[in-house]
């Protein structure tokens, strides 16, 4: 979605302006006597009015087939209806350049069912500008000038100038019914895009923690996310796998391990190892400038040295991979070391455009509008992170030729980011206009202190271990609660009440299971969707139905601004309106008695597989897999 649909719009748009100009300057030919021309020239004006007239009916078919060209994919009705207003804006007020647009879902049923509110807005600019026009009065030409379209039943001014919007019910039922035959599709891409995101990002050497999981998840949806919508994503785990540690590791190696070269040495657990050689890293001076001397030979690329960082990496990426299974994660790693021969060429190209300056040893760079400097190399002659994450963005941009880069860490590091992102952009790799690079934060991580959570004494909770834990934990609750006599151990779920996941598959798994408690096979509600109309008459029909077709501007929402809980929040909502739904109207109606099914409202069922189905996506972009018992 993102950036293809913001182009078609833009597109439409640009069609409809240039229609209407065109129309201005057919009026404006046919008054011949206000133009005072000679009969020659009045000639080659019908000629120029027949051309015009001429390409004015092209311009209308061309838009009149992009509307339709895609009915087999879920229409974004926010950007439909963004579209509809800003051709009446335009078109009401032409000279307004760039005027406001907003368009947003009603929150209350009785003002109906969007809402837009641009009125205020250009009131606020025109005032700006010495036109005193009241909102309410822009709202009405604005009304005004709405064109004929196939989504809007009517609309009312309230207030100071919203203008309500209420949809045709007809349209809504179409849209849900191509739902049911084509599926859940996104709109499709004019042009394939890549995305790069950079998520996880442990460090070798020690143990994955709860400080990791966010990134982890979050960054793995980010990537389901644009994967659904069409685009070629590139998952990388920027793992910390060079640097200074690495030289007190093994030295360590070394002495507890002296055959490591020719028998893989027993470290199995990793966490414990780092803690050893930290400690006599600040209490051994021999050993700390031993520590050194490794990282000297490590950096030459010594043949033992290598071998000796391999086997610490191999340990911990086994140790990874348990987690990353665990979670059911796919990622590739690129760690520090990948970048290590690009560093020397991305010093030497921000040297050669003088934006390198000299301070007590290190040579650093200031980017625009950025307080702090990055430092490319040490006073020892050492790189930095600074340096490989210049050298990782370089690479994304010109090898992987990446139209989108994401970096999922928490917003401790978003000042970093913006440092790296400047500077990437003084030296002229690349346009924001043209490339997207965005950081996605998080929170901090805090530890029992209320401090950012860290590694580097080595006492923190493994994530593998809090995720057995967390298992252990939900299972004793639901023992408890006596549901492991009523459910598998597939089924068995920790707390079906509230804003949680556990909620929203216990909801999903209710709607699944409508169908098959009436035994309606799925060859029948097959037919259904062709041949039965879904009708949206009362009022929870009516909210479900809207509910439904708001899925397609969610994930927009989401690629804007890259806040995954949106969809967290809108699964919520749907599973709560579908509640509502099946409480107010009946889908299977059984004898009171006997328990025999003996009315179906098949409109209703239908509404059911709807629900179900984007549901169903919903948990597929977030990681979650239900498992159905039809």
């Amino acid at each position: 979605m993102g950036d293809p649909v913001a182009n078609y719009t833009s597109r439409l748009q640009q069609q409809e302006g240039e229609i209407k100009l065109l129309q201005d300057e057919i009026e404006r030919l046919r008054d011949p006597q206000e133009l005072n021309f000679t009969s020659s020239q009045l000639d080659e004006l019908r000629e120029e009015n027949s051309r015009l007239k001429y390409r004015l009916n092209i311009l209308k078919r061309s838009l009149q087939e992009e509307m339709s060209q895609n009915d087999n994919e879920m229409l974004n009705i926010n950007q439909r209806l963004q579209q509809i207003f800003g051709e009446a804006i335009n078109t009401a007020y032409p000279g307004l350049e760039n005027p406001p647009l907003t368009v947003t879902p009603n929150q209350q049923a009785k003002f109906g069912d969007y809402q837009c509110n641009s009125a205020m807005a250009m009131a606020q600019v025109m005032k700006a500008k010495g036109r005193k026009i009241s909102p309410r009065e822009i709202a009405e030409k604005i009304v005004q000038n709405i064109p004929n379209n196939e989504l809007i039943e009517r609309t009312e001014i309230a207030g100071p100038g919203f203008i309500n919007v209420h949809l045709k019910r007809m349209f809504v039922s179409k849209l849900l019914s191509s739902l049911l035959v084509n599926g859940v599709k996104p709109p499709s891409l004019k042009k394939k895009k890549k995305v790069v995101v950079d998520f996880s990002s442990p460090n070798i050497a020690k143990e994955m923690h709860v400080g990791h999981l966010r990134s982890t998840i979050i960054g793995d949806s980010m990537c389901r996310l644009f994967e659904f919508l069409g685009y070629e994503v590139l998952r990388l785990n920027h793992v910390g796998d060079w640097g200074t540690q690495f030289g007190m590791l093994i030295a360590h190696l070394q002495d507890k391990f002296p055959n490591y070269l020719s028998v893989s040495p027993p470290i199995g657990d990793l966490q414990a190892f780092y803690k050893e050689s930290k400690k006599r890293f600040d209490e051994d001076e021999e050993f700390k400038r031993r520590a050194y001397q490794c990282v000297v030979k490590l950096q030459s690329k010594e043949p033992d040295f290598i071998k000796a960082w391999n086997l610490i990496c191999d340990v911990s990426r086994n140790e990874f991979q348990k987690v990353y299974n665990c979670l059911d994660i796919r990622i590739e790693e690129r760690g520090e070391s990948y970048y290590q021969d690009m560093m020397t060429a991305v010093i030497k190209e921000f040297e050669e455009k003088g934006l390198v300056q000299l301070d007590e040893g290190r040579k650093i760079v200031f980017a625009p509008g950025q307080s702090i400097p990055l430092t490319i190399v040490k006073s020892d002659g050492g790189y930095t992170y600074d340096t490989s994450d210049l050298a990782a963005i370089k690479n994304r941009i010109f090898d992987e030729k990446a139209d989108i880069i994401i970096y999922v860490t928490d917003s401790g590091q978003a000042v970093h980011f913006q440092v790296v992102f400047a500077a990437a952009q003084l030296i002229g790799w690349y346009d924001p206009k043209v490339i997207r690079v965005e950081h996605a934060g998080f929170g901090v991580v805090l530890g029992e202190d209320k401090k950012k959570f860290k590694t580097r004494s080595g006492d923190t909770v493994r994530l593998m271990d809090l995720l057995e834990e967390g298992l252990k934990r939900s299972m004793d609750k639901l023992k408890e609660k006596g549901r492991d006599k009523v459910l598998t151990p597939e089924d068995l779920m920790l707390d079906d009440r509230g804003n949680t996941a556990a909620y929203l598959l216990y909801a999903f798994t209710r709607i699944r299971s409508i169908a098959r408690l009436a035994n309606i096979q799925e060859a029948t509600l097959r037919t259904a969707v062709e041949t039965t109309e879904v009708l949206l008459d009362h009022e929870k029909e009516w909210k479900l139905g809207k509910c439904i077709l708001r899925f397609p501007e969610i994930l927009q929402k989401i690629t804007d601004d890259l806040l995954l809980h949106t969809l967290c929040d809108y699964l919520y909502e749907l599973a709560t309106t579908f509640t509502e739904f099946y409480d107010s109207c009946y889908c299977v109606e059984k004898d009171r008695q006997t328990g025999e099914v003996v009315k179906i409202n098949m409109c209703r069922m239908l509404l059911c597989e709807a629900t179900a189905a984007v549901m169903a996506k919903g948990f597929d972009i977030l990681g979650i897999n239900p498992v159905e018992r039809m």
